[in-house]
């Protein structure tokens, strides 16, 4: 079955068709070709595939598409404007807070809904905001002292 809804993508509003069994992952990546998100553990545990909601965070591969109508949707493809990285880009790249990169779009979107919901996160609530992110790699600790010096801006 096929559902017909309304949705903010990425700044755009945006008439959109979704199988009614489809995730929100599934959606963005097949339908919309925003290959951003990626999945690594398909259960909502890694943050891989993290997507911000109406500015909070969510592991689109647990949620149905269809449950967008309405909805306000960011990636990581919206984050950089006009050639600009987005300034949580920045302190990525400053701080080298990635190695692989295959965490490092949830990530990123997981800090930004972090200083959406706490401008000035302290150090536990960084860690606790971020504690569904996983990174293989172990770049915890470049990660937080982007978030250190973006909460001290």
């Amino acid at each position: 079955m096929q559902l017909t809804l309304s949705a903010t993508i990425n700044g755009r509003l945006r008439d959109v068709t979704v199988r009614s069994n489809q995730t929100l992952l599934e959606f963005l990546r097949d339908d919309l070709k925003l290959k951003g998100a990626v999945e690594g553990c398909g259960i909502g545990v890694c943050g891989s595939c993290t997507v911000l909601i109406d500015g909070k965070p969510v592991s689109s591969c647990l949620m149905l598409a269809s449950n967008i109508e309405g909805q306000e949707i960011t990636t990581i493809e919206r984050l950089s404007q006009d050639g600009e990285l987005d300034r949580v880009q920045q302190a990525f790249l400053k701080h080298q807070a990635f190695q692989c990169g295959f965490c490092t779009p949830g990530m990123i979107m997981a800090v930004k809904g972090l200083l959406n919901a706490h401008p000035h996160p302290s150090e536990e609530q960084a860690k606790d905001y971020l504690s569904g992110n996983l990174c293989r790699c172990g770049t915890y600790v470049e990660v937080l002292a982007a978030v250190k010096e973006l909460a001290n801006n």
